[in-house]
């Protein structure tokens, strides 16, 4: 399983930016995909996580109602995160992972990662 994430950039607070996770080498629909960060210094956290089958979405509190992770309507690759109303504090990188399971959780589960793109948003 291969993921490749894009769509970082530097943005301002208060801007917008959607990331893209693109999954290759699955066989299977049955599966699902998380999204992580990591900012310097600090642990990685886990931040949102789609169901790829079952449509069930998990977000972490602190990006509730901000953030919104979505596929493509047909083929269900890539997965999106839409960022919006962006905070300094979301300056990170941002990490795709891959679940064999088809359930979400941040801390368990994943098994393949993306490499990450970074996300720098300026006050």
């Amino acid at each position: 399983v291969q993921l490749v994430e894009s769509g970082g950039g530097l943005v301002q607070v208060g801007g917008s930016l959607r990331l893209s996770c693109a999954v290759s080498g699955v066989t299977y629909e049955d599966y699902a995909i998380g999204w992580f960060r990591q900012a310097p210094g600090k642990e990685r956290e886990g931040i949102s996580c789609l169901s790829r089958s079952e449509g069930t979405t998990l977000y972490a509190d602190s990006v509730q109602g901000r953030f919104t992770i979505s596929s493509d309507n047909v083929d269900k690759n890539p997965v999106y995160l839409q960022m919006n109303s962006l905070k300094p504090e979301d300056t990170a990188t941002y990490f795709c992972a891959f679940y064999t399971a088809r359930w979400c959780s941040f801390e368990y589960g994943m098994t393949s990662w993306g490499k990450g793109t970074v996300v720098t948003v300026s006050a």
